[in-house]
């Protein structure tokens, strides 16, 4: 299938896939390790009254990776550019993962164009922490590594991982995800399989990995960087969703987000979900966001 496709001024070219609806636009963004193509299920059962715009981000799916992304902002800046020409004004954001970040960040950059925020086993305000290990294997948690080279030169994730992307290890790939992601439930076979020729399109792991880690809107140093205290500029209301067996986003990193958004946030924890409620109850999550975007007294925000 080929997406329609963006050019954007930093000469990069952005695919989306778009499903047409109603008058009330929802922007996806995905994370790290997928891209459009990940959020196929959600775009088939929500609500047909949205219509939907769903991004590859820079060096994903099929859009270009011409320059190296630096931060998270690197990513959130090309989706302003994104809306932009497609002439989005006003719209609700979801953001899965990485994604998360990226919309945190847009959403705090760009206050005017979001109504309503929806982060999904979304990154911390405070990044997603990056470790040494110990020669047990463990994280070593006084060990965070500060520089893109450290990333780089991480041989128990980062060169693992890529090792994975260089020989087309599709069968490698799908041992991760079932073991940090597909935990419970895994897609069916066909989908999967499609799912995965997608996750090799990938060609920035590290650069990802880099921007994660640094990434911090919070008012606190986060072991790496000295937080831009943006957190307190999203003042619209933000939907927290995580899976109650998430391995990849822990509690400590969502109750960050809890007490950095403060009052504008409420927190719903998805029973019996991983880090992709997508697949395992893809009922539970479309019923939540539909009524925090629809019900205004169910989710105000308190001033």
């Amino acid at each position: 299938m080929s997406l329609p496709k963006l050019s954007l001024a930093n000469g990069e070219t952005i695919a989306y896939r778009l499903r047409p609806g109603g008058e009330e636009v929802i922007v996806l963004v995905h994370g790290n390790m997928t891209s459009s193509k990940h959020w196929d299920v959600f775009i088939d059962t929500i609500d047909q009254k949205y219509t939907l715009y769903a991004i590859d981000l820079r060096g994903f799916g099929e859009s270009t990776y011409q320059t190296r992304v630096q931060s998270i902002k690197n990513f959130s800046d090309d989706l302003k550019e994104v809306v932009d020409l497609l002439s989005l004004e006003k719209f609700f954001l979801i953001g899965w993962s990485t994604g998360g970040a990226i919309c945190m960040q847009f959403v705090a950059d760009y206050p005017d164009y979001c109504e309503k925020l929806v982060l999904l086993a979304s990154a911390s305000t405070r990044g997603y922490p990056f470790y040494g290990t110990n020669e047990d294997g463990t994280p070593n948690m006084n060990d965070r590594f500060q520089t893109i080279e450290d990333v780089e030169n991480d041989p128990s994730k980062t060169r693992a991982m890529q090792e994975l992307y260089d020989t087309n290890n599709k069968e490698g790939l799908k041992a991760v995800w079932n073991a940090a992601i597909y935990s419970h439930k895994q897609p069916e076979k066909e989908r999967y399989e499609a799912y995965l020729d997608d996750m090799l399109t990938q060609r920035n792991l590290a650069d990802v990995y880099h921007s994660l880690n640094t990434f911090n809107i919070s008012s606190y140093h986060n072991g790496v960087t000295e937080g831009t205290n943006q957190a307190k500029d999203i003042t619209i209301p933000v939907l927290i969703l995580r899976g109650d067996r998430d391995y990849v986003v822990n509690e400590e990193m969502t109750q960050e987000l809890v007490k950095d958004l403060g009052d504008n946030a409420t927190y719903i924890p998805l029973v019996n979900c991983g880090h992709s409620p997508l697949i395992d109850d893809l009922e539970q999550l479309t019923n939540r966001i539909e009524t925090f975007l629809t019900e205004e007294k169910a989710y105000e925000v308190k001033r």
